[in-house]
């Protein structure tokens, strides 16, 4: 579910989705150690909401950028960063590539259940690290899961199972989350592992009605078998961005 601020702004989007797979090699063979003043992530994870947080981390995708503001995915080795409306100009978001390393400064903040870095600053630094993707299916239904929030992620094997539309008929998507949008806006479907059902999202301005992934959820039927890849979101409980759908 989108915040009211951004539905009521114009953004840019400049990032294509893609599914990020592959590893750097060079960067991965190379200790991932902090600059002096520059939180482990370890560190992050227990510092208080609300407090100031400085961390290296590495661009992973871009959402959206609008009026010198970038909602940006970013990871490092030990844990992922979500990086909520952080000031960068248009000419900087380009430079915003996958990999690419950035110091940041700002504040540890939580919107329903979503930890996330505001009111952020950052600059660009020497080196590159595309995060491996890391199957997160054993961890549904577990307290594990949330360890992982917003790192990317596979989920496999798992059975698109019948959303209500907003007539009350059995659907393998919605547009929006109530069935009230229209192509273009998010898409939302359910999928079960071991009995047990989730909601997934294709966030548009992630990958919007162009991309890929929002065409394969167009083209789900229920009960089919799919394996995912994205970033691991929370709104109220788990809620991951799908960045790829891929029908068994």
């Amino acid at each position: 579910m989108k915040r009211l601020t951004a539905l009521l702004l114009t953004f840019t989007l400049v990032f294509a989705c893609v599914g990020c797979s592959s590893k750097n090699e060079s960067a991965e063979d190379v200790a991932d150690v902090k600059s002096e003043g520059v939180m482990t992530y370890a560190e992050y994870a227990t510092a208080a909401l609300d407090s100031q947080v400085v961390v290296e981390t590495y661009v992973q995708a871009k959402q959206s950028w609008w009026d010198n503001k970038a909602t940006v995915y970013t990871q490092d080795k030990d844990g992922a960063y979500f990086l909520y409306e952080m000031a960068c100009s248009e000419e900087d978001y380009e430079k915003l590539t996958p990999g690419t390393k950035i110091k940041v400064t700002g504040y540890k903040s939580e919107w329903a259940g979503e930890v996330e870095i505001v009111d952020a600053t950052f600059e660009i630094e020497e080196g590159n690290y595309v995060a491996p993707v890391t199957d997160a299916t054993a961890w549904l239904g577990t307290d594990d899961l949330i360890k992982h929030q917003n790192e990317f992620v596979a989920f496999k094997g798992m059975t698109v199972e019948a959303s209500k539309d907003a007539d009350g008929n059995d659907v393998a998507f919605l547009y929006s989350w109530d069935g009230s949008g229209q192509d273009g806006d998010d898409l939302y479907f359910n999928a079960s592992v071991n009995g047990q059902t989730y909601t997934f999202t294709v966030e548009s301005y992630l990958c919007d009605k162009t991309t890929d992934v929002y065409a394969a959820v167009k083209a789900l039927n229920i009960g089919d078998t799919i394996d995912m890849e994205g970033f691991l979101y929370w709104y109220e409980g788990v809620n991951p961005h799908i960045t790829s759908v891929t029908t068994k």
